[in-house]
């Protein structure tokens, strides 16, 4: 069977639930994508069974790629890049909106599969391709209208000294499975447009949107070897790739462990260019002069947008005491009569996921938290992996709920009294990636947001992005910033070049 063919033709969700019908028995089976071409992997290892979040039952099977896999993939990524290094901007720019085009001309079959996939609602998955066609228009049309510095030295010969960036070379992309179009995208596109090639590996987790991404690479005509695929486990395909001494540099998205271990795996590596989008534990500040309603509906959102498996997401909640009675029904009810599940609220992705959330929940109860929403999931799921909102009170600070990311729907509730309270309760937490405070005062706005250490700060809104600012996070949420030009940062060399008026 043709497992690319087969899912193409499978762009609706009943398309695509008669396919799963007819297919239960016999699962479809993902390839590599290494030079234009699918590859079934070396490896001798069973391949890895990916499962449907809303069934609990197997959804495809996905390649297992050994060393030698990822070693074949690197090689097809080095040989395309001396040409796709020189390879015009105007004609890097072009393939670029080609594929963005074809993510946009398939937007229901990503869509769709991406839903089925990671288990998130289908409005959600459609803003996700979406934003993935987006990820490629906005680095086409930026290396168009690129940017760069010259200084001049007086003297006898007035010197002119300019920078000059040259693309770094083969990039290993590695990405989580929370949002896995989008996040990939994110990394294929500023990587291609300044001129890097790479082999990308998704989570083997959700692999099928990936897999389709590489058929529109096939029909955008981008040169063999530009772009590779290779799916599997991180501890054997993620570690070879980036331990390849031909790789040189590494976008990683996914935890804080195994951040950790690229960092150690890579130091002896000094030119290897690294970028780590890790975890985060991001406080939700609620000032007392908030309109109740507006505040509600904001938490909610921050908390529970795709069950709350989204690094961005606002679990920890500090509210001003003198709200907090108000709040917390509000809050509470808001969340009951709009996060369903089934409905507007999905599954976690993976039974291993699953049970992390719910050994967090079960330590909630433990400690005698106050289960205000939700309650303790069964040890066992049937019929898919469904966790429903949960919002809990009554947890010390130095609880593990509050410090550690669960990466599920379930969100703190604390209070505040001061200003310098809430900022240092923000702050208490290893992580540092985000933030929102909510306050009608301007200048509050700003006070508290640049005290926050958080690499991205939201006041009255979440999750708005501006594509040429940076992303990223402080402390233990990573190293170095992508977007716009610090992704130009990310995938090119710079020098600085002296040029003298005369000799």
């Amino acid at each position: 069977m043709d497992t690319i063919a087969t899912l193409w033709n499978a762009d609706t969700p009943d398309a695509a639930e008669a396919l799963l019908q007819t297919t239960a028995a016999k699962p479809l089976r993902l390839q590599n994508f290494v030079a234009n071409e699918f590859y079934k992997a070396s490896s001798s290892v069973d391949a890895l069974e990916s499962f449907n979040p809303r069934t609990g039952k197997v959804l495809v099977h996905v390649p297992s790629s050994s060393a030698a896999d990822v070693d074949q993939a690197v090689d097809a990524a080095a040989t395309a890049f001396p040409s796709w290094s020189r390879t015009p901007r105007q004609e890097r720019a072009r393939l670029l909106q080609k594929v963005a085009h074809l993510i946009q001309e398939n937007k229901n079959l990503l869509a769709v599969w991406e839903s089925i996939d990671q288990g998130k609602t289908l409005a959600r998955a459609e803003a996700e391709v979406d934003r993935a066609a987006t990820n490629f228009s906005y680095f086409a049309q930026f290396i168009l209208a690129e940017e760069g510095t010259v200084r001049y030295v007086d003297g006898e010969s007035p010197v002119m000294a300019y920078e000059h960036r040259s693309p770094a070379g083969v990039f290993g992309l590695i990405t989580p499975w929370n949002m896995p179009l989008y996040l990939l995208t994110w990394k294929i596109a500023p990587c291609l447009a300044f001129g890097c090639v790479a082999v990308a590996k998704p989570s083997e987790v959700t692999s099928v949107t990936a897999f389709l991404l590489c058929e529109i690479f096939r029909q955008a005509k981008l040169p063999p070897g530009v772009i590779n695929m290779v799916f599997g486990k991180g501890a054997t395909a993620g570690s070879a790739l980036v331990t390849s001494p031909k790789v040189r540099g590494v976008s990683f998205t996914g935890g804080v462990g195994t951040g950790i271990r690229i960092r150690q795996d890579t130091a002896a590596d000094v030119g290897k260019h690294i970028s780590l989008e890790l975890g985060g534990k991001n406080p939700n500040l609620i000032f007392e002069d908030v309109e109740m309603g507006k505040a509600v509906r904001l938490a909610a959102r921050a908390a529970f947008e795709n069950s709350g498996q989204i690094c961005l997401c606002g679990s920890r909640i500090y509210i001003h005491r003198s709200r907090y009675e108000e709040f917390l029904p509000a809050f509470v009810g808001y969340v009951k009569q709009n996060y369903i599940c089934g409905g507007t609220l999905g599954p976690v992705v993976s039974r291993e996921h699953y049970s992390k959330i719910r050994s967090y929940l079960a330590l909630a109860q433990k400690e005698s938290a106050t289960f205000h929403l939700g309650s303790v999931p069964e040890e066992d799921p049937q019929g898919g992996y469904w966790i429903p909102p949960v919002v809990l009170t009554g947890l010390s600070q130095e609880s593990r709920v509050i410090q550690e990311e669960i990466f599920g729907p379930v969100v703190t509730v604390s209070t505040f009294e001061t200003e310098d309270e809430a900022i240092a309760l923000a702050n208490d937490n290893a992580n540092g990636l985000a933030a929102v405070v909510m306050t009608n005062d301007v200048s509050r706005m700003r006070r508290v947001g640049e005290r926050i250490d958080a690499g991205l700060v939201w006041a009255n809104c979440w999750l708005v992005r501006e594509l040429g600012t940076s992303f990223g996070g402080l402390k233990a949420s990573g190293v170095g910033r992508e977007g716009g030009v610090h992704s130009r940062e990310v995938f090119t060399n710079l020098r600085t070049v002296h040029v003298p008026s005369s000799w």
